[in-house]
């Protein structure tokens, strides 16, 4: 039997109110008291009930988080943001993954809600926005990661998408190339769609045009998806002298697809990617990318769950807004160089 504020009383000789207040640090107890009760209640190996101390605060200490993957490099990274924030504030995690899956995110919905999570961060970059507005219909606040709707969220973390892509154009156009061939992810919504803004303001500033048989969309951000794109161009007569992929995954894909047709990189061609997953140093040879600050981003986030949910309800108006939008930083590796010709 597991054991209970009672069982301590009994063996300290107090009211259990005296117990209950001297483990939760009530000033009235005092300070003897407090120390040799709540060592009382690690010899005896007390847990507190979550169960009680939810209907007590009305809150259950348990965040939820909804990533797109959870073997994706990408946001384990952002989950151990969340968690490092997370922990130290006495919160548990509840970890769904919605696999781009309808199904999947009305069972992620219905599980959380029965759960009585205090909130949700929003990571996945398919969730449906009809299931995001749900949590909110059942009074469950959230924080959305990188969204990927037309419509903004009123508690949301970015990466200015825009800005990076610019960042690394630059960087091949500083390299002299001038055939700079764009790869999007048709499946990824604003986020293609900001890179492909940054690539294009970068080549547009460059005076320089792109022909529509160099913009790629890809259907997924896969590596598969980067070795069909390499066979595209492969097969064009004139290809590009350098390629700027939607992601690191992706990224991969094409340098597996171009080194199995005998195309060096970077010598014949210069290839980036976009995100730093972990494994992008250690490619063969090793990736130029863009450095989200992936970490940094769920800590954020996380962040800004724990104010929102310290604001009281009556000034989450629907007016009041707090979406901060963070810069990443271009890492220059081995993938690139100077166009052969």
């Amino acid at each position: 039997m597991p054991v209970t504020v009672k069982d301590i009383a009994r063996k300290a000789g107090v009211s259990h109110s005296t117990v209950s207040r001297a483990l939760h640090g009530n000033p009235l107890i005092s300070e003897d008291t407090k120390q040799r009760i709540q060592q009382m209640a690690i010899e005896l190996g007390y847990l507190p009930s979550a169960a009680a101390r939810t209907l007590k605060t009305n809150r259950s200490h348990v965040l939820g988080v909804v990533l797109s993957n959870i073997d994706d490099p990408f946001f384990s990274e952002i989950l151990q943001g969340i968690e490092e924030i997370i922990q130290s504030s006495g919160y548990s995690l509840f970890i769904a993954a919605a696999h781009r899956d309808p199904g999947r995110e009305r069972e992620i919905v219905q599980a959380m809600v029965e759960h009585r999570v205090d909130g949700v961060i929003i990571c996945s970059t398919s969730f449906s926005e009809e299931r995001s507005r749900q949590f909110l219909q059942f009074g469950v606040p959230i924080v959305v990661v990188n969204n990927q709707a037309v419509e903004d969220f009123r508690y949301s973390i970015y990466h200015d998408d825009i800005d990076g892509s610019r960042q690394v154009t630059r960087h091949l156009l500083e390299l002299g190339h001038r055939r700079i061939a764009y790869i999007g992810n048709s499946a990824s919504g604003r986020s293609t769609l900001d890179r492909w803004t940054g690539f294009r303001q970068a080549m547009e500033t460059a005076s320089l045009a792109f022909p529509v048989k160099y913009v790629y969309e890809a259907t997924g951000g896969s590596t598969e998806d980067g070795v069909t794109a390499a066979g595209y161009f492969l097969s064009l007569s004139e290809r590009p002298t350098a390629l700027v992929c939607y992601n690191d995954m992706m990224a991969v894909g094409v340098m597996k697809g171009l080194q199995q047709a005998g195309i060096r990189v970077p010598n014949d061609i210069s290839i980036t990617g976009f995100d730093n997953i972990i494994f992008s140093a250690y490619t063969n040879p090793p990736l130029t990318t863009l450095d989200q600050p992936k970490r940094f981003i769920g800590a954020e986030a996380a962040r800004l769950f724990l104010e929102l949910l310290d604001t009281p309800l009556n000034q989450r108006s629907s007016t009041h807004k707090n979406v901060r939008i963070l810069k990443g930083r271009l890492l220059i590796r081995e993938s690139t160089a100077p166009p052969a010709d």
